[in-house]
């Protein structure tokens, strides 16, 4: 492990432990350019004190590659991500923007509705879960009139409410489609629960990957509503249009800023604040990746201090990608000096 080259910063669920630059791996390598458009998006609502720092970000926009990577090394200190107690690998996984077919209306083959958030939800914390949504009138009372979209398959919806978001074909009645954005708007606060963890813990599944829980469904379809039901946790939705301007990045993350495919992260905030430039390192099974990344999201399951979820995009490669990686994980944060 590197030396560090001073005094380390606590965080409140981890340490920054400066280093220099020549310990990161793959540092310099780096195709800066791909990750300047994310740090673009990180300057639209900038926090303290990277703000101060926009102003040269944007111009370097410009700037060639080894002007940036000079900048950045003058500019920023390199800070060694670790746990409270001093380790410094952790986890990486992946999430995507699902793309899928839906109608506005209930229809042959479209009978699973995703909502838009119910009125009244305040009166009630938790909402209901999952099987109350499914099964009690008084749930179903306050989501009639709710529903945003119908899709074909129980399953796509719940990918799409772990995801948080996704690009939607909406059919409409007169045969035609538009493309729109499903974005989140809100849960039913009750906890996360992973069913491809359900499925480990029952001796049901070796392989929790999507393709994997998707192909013991295959062979166990009667007992589908009670995986789905493992689940208590419900996102709910809320329309937006996806113009060619808004399909060029993915959904605004926790940041409030769009974010990029492969450029950016989600984290614990309590480890990494939003919008903070973040040297990533991380090689397994699905992919090899040392490069430039911004901290913009976050998730339920993305907690502790080396721990972030790679958005992967949208489309077949990014959901096979996001379905499968996991792997172990180093940070860097890049601080102002």
């Amino acid at each position: 492990m590197a030396p560090a080259v001073g005094p380390a910063l606590t965080q409140s669920r981890s340490r920054w432990v400066p280093v220099g630059w020549e310990t990161l791996p793959g540092w310099g390598n780096d195709n800066l350019f791909e990750a300047w458009n994310a740090w673009l998006k990180s300057c639209e609502k900038p926090p303290a004190p990277l703000a101060a720092l926009c102003a040269e970000v944007r111009r370097l926009s410009i700037g060639t590659p080894q002007e940036q990577l000079e900048w950045m090394q003058a500019r920023l200190q390199p800070y060694r991500v670790e746990t409270l107690q001093g380790e410094p690998t952790g986890l990486l996984t992946g999430y995507y923007e699902p793309t899928l077919d839906a109608s506005r209306q209930a229809a042959p083959g479209f009978s699973v509705p995703l909502y838009q958030l119910p009125v009244g939800m305040g009166q009630r914390k938790p909402w209901f879960t999952r099987q109350e949504m499914d099964t009690l009138p008084e749930a179903q009372a306050a989501l009639r009139g709710k529903a945003i979209a119908y899709l074909a398959d129980p399953v796509d919806a719940l990918v799409l409410q772990i995801q948080g978001s996704g690009r939607i074909r909406m059919a409409s009645s007169d045969g035609g489609a538009r493309w729109i954005r499903l974005a989140y708007a809100g849960t039913n606060d009750q906890p996360y629960r992973s069913v491809g963890r359900w499925l480990l813990d029952q001796g049901l599944i070796k392989d929790a990957s999507w393709p994997g829980i998707k192909a013991w469904l295959a062979q166990n379809p009667q007992r589908q509503q009670e995986m789905l039901w493992a689940n208590p946790r419900v996102v709910f939705f809320k329309e937006e249009p996806l113009g060619e301007l808004d399909a060029a990045f993915g959904p605004k993350g926790a940041q409030g800023v769009a974010l990029t495919p492969g450029r950016s992260i989600a984290v614990d905030p309590g480890s990494i604040p939003y919008g903070a430039p973040v040297w990533l390192v991380s090689n397994g099974n699905q992919t090899n990746l040392q490069k430039l990344v911004l901290a913009q999201d976050t998730g339920s399951a993305i907690t502790g201090a080396v721990r972030a979820d790679y958005f992967a995009g949208w489309g077949s490669d990014a959901a096979e990608l996001a379905g499968r990686l996991r792997q172990p994980l180093q940070m860097w944060i890049l601080w102002p000096k």
